[in-house]
């Protein structure tokens, strides 16, 4: 329920885990196709959404999702009628790779490692992280109007994107945790009094 002292919210939820094929070891350079299936996937059937973020999808008064399967599988899951907005502004935080030579990994073990590369600036075949936080800025203003017209707003969105979102909103002076959480179906709420 809606404190009385705040006039808006947003929560920022994690989707479900994503049903991704397993694939064998592969070269950097062939990332691209898992992220590509990746992508395109949607979520596990057996990983339902915990009562909890049942419970505050409920409250809420508008949905917006990326265009990716998983967010909108997702918003599925937790019952949700109507999705509000349905935009590829809210997409995963884009994810470089490259050619590393002579070595063949787990393609999660290479979105680790290429993730790790990102945040310390490398960006190949990507938005850079500088594009990445004009983004979520862009995000993060479209649903505080969101919010400001309906109240509360239930995004189903990604981990980084969601991170991203959230530093705007408590950078604007919004209340929340720093982190909206990592695991599938976790969430953060963020309130403002304006």
């Amino acid at each position: 329920m809606l404190q009385e002292k705040y006039m808006s919210k947003i929560i920022l939820l994690r989707h479900g885990k994503p049903d991704v094929p397993r694939h064998e070891k592969m070269k950097s350079n062939d990332i691209h196709e898992w992220i590509k299936l990746y992508n395109i996937s949607g979520i596990e059937q057996a990983c339902k959404p915990s009562l909890k973020a049942l419970e505050i999808s409920k409250e809420c008064n508008a949905v917006v999702c990326s265009d990716l399967p998983r967010s909108i599988e997702s918003a599925k899951a937790l019952e949700i009628e109507e999705i509000k907005i349905i935009d590829s502004l809210f997409r995963e935080m884009g994810l470089p790779y490259g050619k590393v030579p002579f070595l063949k990994l787990r393609p999660e073990i290479w979105a680790v490692l290429f993730r790790v590369l990102w945040l310390l600036g490398y960006s190949a075949n990507s938005e850079s992280i500088k594009e990445s936080k004009i983004r979520a800025k862009k995000a993060a203003n479209m649903l505080k109007e969101l919010a400001a017209s309906n109240k509360s707003v239930l995004f189903v969105g990604h981990g980084f994107t969601n991170r991203f979102i959230a530093k705007e909103l408590l950078s604007s002076g919004w209340e929340g945790p720093n982190s909206p959480g990592k695991s599938y179906w976790e969430f953060g709420v963020y309130q403002n009094a304006t």
